[in-house]
């Protein structure tokens, strides 16, 4: 008696969509200024906090994930370089410490605007150190996705006379643009095949660790910044440090870095979307046309073909 087809062949598990992952894990991301804000605090207590506070959420799914993928890894002969995430991790502590920063110099939504400086960063990144080609797809998008940003962040209705120091925050959030870069770069680098939270999680331990160097002798590091503080702190080490950071780096470990960085960008959208819903920080006319301008820029950014070229298939 013949076995259906059905039976005999196991089902293949589909694979996640890795721009989707990229997708969801920028919108959660997006939170983080938000959720800043409401916390009031120091720039390295922020951090310090949303690392300590995702480590319980990322270290059981790191130690799942490790026994998922070691043997598979040791059978391919393609493991992890642990030292590159750290080296990431460290940067990484240096941005989102920078950044914070820059949210309370500047605002909210130029800060995230700013920040975004690296989806021009880490494609030329990835050519220097990896000889990635950038695709002049993307090259012709970048004029419109840096215009969008700026529209949907508010540069063009800012007064900069509301912000406390808006050249001081114009600077620290160009710094942790370069720092950001570097982390997604130095993640692709060190992440073994199939990881997602084991090297986000190593990452966050070594980014609690410069942020908190980096915080100590700038504004110092509040160890108890008292409840209210801590559930914001806690909220944004749930969503944006832990989840938001595992899609990323999942996302980012299977796309070109010009469309991962592309993609970034909805962060600044999703900050000023998330603004006007749990803030009541209503956009202008020109937030929601830089809005809709960076989303229909990012879907062609991020189009890609179905199959690969010969060429690339035989890479």
């Amino acid at each position: 008696m013949a076995v259906p087809d059905t039976l005999a062949t196991p089902t293949r598990r589909r694979a996640a969509d890795p721009r989707l992952m990229a997708v969801v894990g920028s919108l959660c991301i997006a939170l983080s200024p938000i959720l800043i804000s409401l916390s009031g605090t120091s720039p390295g207590t922020a951090t310090v906090f949303r690392c300590l506070l995702a480590l319980p959420v990322l270290i059981p799914l790191a130690l799942l994930e490790r026994r998922r993928t070691r043997r598979a890894a040791l059978g391919t002969g393609r493991l992890g370089r642990p030292w590159l995430v750290v080296v990431g991790g460290l940067l990484l502590g240096l941005d989102m410490t920078l950044w914070t920063g820059a949210i309370h110099a500047v605002g909210a939504g130029v800060s995230t605007v700013l920040v975004n400086a690296q989806v021009v960063i880490l494609p030329l990144l990835a050519f220097l150190v990896l000889g990635e080609r950038i695709r002049l797809s993307f090259l012709l998008t970048v004029p419109v996705l840096l215009g969008g940003v700026a529209l949907a962040g508010g540069l063009v209705d800012s007064d900069p006379g509301t912000a406390p120091d808006p050249v001081l925050g114009t600077v620290l959030a160009l710094l942790a643009a370069f720092a950001y870069a570097g982390y997604l770069l130095f993640l692709r680098l060190g992440a073994a095949p199939g990881e997602k939270a084991a090297p986000v999680t190593l990452a966050t331990v070594a980014a609690a660790i410069s942020s908190f160097a980096l915080g100590s002798v700038w504004e110092g590091v509040d160890l108890t910044p008292g409840w209210t503080a801590i559930a914001w702190l806690a909220l944004l080490a749930v969503v944006g440090q832990s989840i938001g950071w595992v899609l990323i780096a999942g996302g980012m470990a299977a796309l070109p870095s010009s469309t991962g960085a592309s993609i970034l960008l909805l962060q600044p959208v999703g900050a000023v979307l998330l603004g006007m819903l749990v803030l009541g920080q209503f956009p202008t006319a020109w937030q929601l046309v830089g809005c809709a301008v960076v989303i229909a820029a990012v879907a062609v950014a991020v189009r890609r073909r179905a199959e690969p070229a010969p060429e690339e298939a035989a890479a």
